[in-house]
């Protein structure tokens, strides 16, 4: 009886002294628990760290572990992402976080069928994309909705033909460019 009391005792005592604990907050990392690896990373940081908020901490130690394990093709478009990101003004940062969480909003299906569409687009050659890229911003506002009211009406495999049918009309114009 005794063992138990002084261990609610014990419990009681942190939970009042250390609210964030009990509410099951991040402890703060001290930079020297960090790995040599982890401090390499993290270095534009090291003057800051301490003064970081704990959750912060956390995110940025996942950073520095997932950018261990990318490959350096991975890395460097994680730079040129990064550059790009730096380039951009704030409302342009907004809209990109807006449509990151409206992405995020979607059902699981929808954002892998997104996925694989943007997977799909970037495999296709440059001049392929860029083509795509003109020929979307010269539709007009009430075109765009109309293809994608159209697209929505299509089956799959009407779609498969569609994009099949847009991608040989697409090749052959650029061959014609090309003669």
């Amino acid at each position: 009886m005794r063992a138990i009391s002084v261990a609610a005792l014990a419990a009681l005592a942190l939970s009042l002294l250390s609210p964030a604990v009990a509410a099951g907050a991040p402890e703060p990392i001290p930079w020297s628990v960090l790995s040599e690896q982890e401090r390499k990373v993290l270095q534009p940081f090291e003057a800051r760290w301490d003064s970081l908020p704990p959750a912060r901490q956390q995110k940025l130690r996942k950073g520095a572990e997932r950018w261990r394990k990318m490959t350096p093709e991975q890395r460097a478009r994680a730079k040129q992402r990064f550059r790009r990101w730096q380039a951009m003004s704030p409302e342009q940062r907004e809209a990109l976080r807006e449509r990151h969480r409206r992405f995020l909003g979607l059902p699981p299906e929808q954002r892998e069928r997104l996925r694989k569409r943007r997977q799909w687009f970037q495999q296709l050659p440059a001049e392929q994309r860029q083509a795509l890229r003109a020929k979307w911003r010269a539709l007009s506002p009430e075109q765009r909705r109309e293809l994608r009211r159209k697209w929505r009406n299509m089956t799959p495999a009407e779609r498969r033909a569609f994009r099949e049918r847009q991608q040989r009309r697409l090749e052959r114009e650029l061959r014609g460019r090309d003669d």
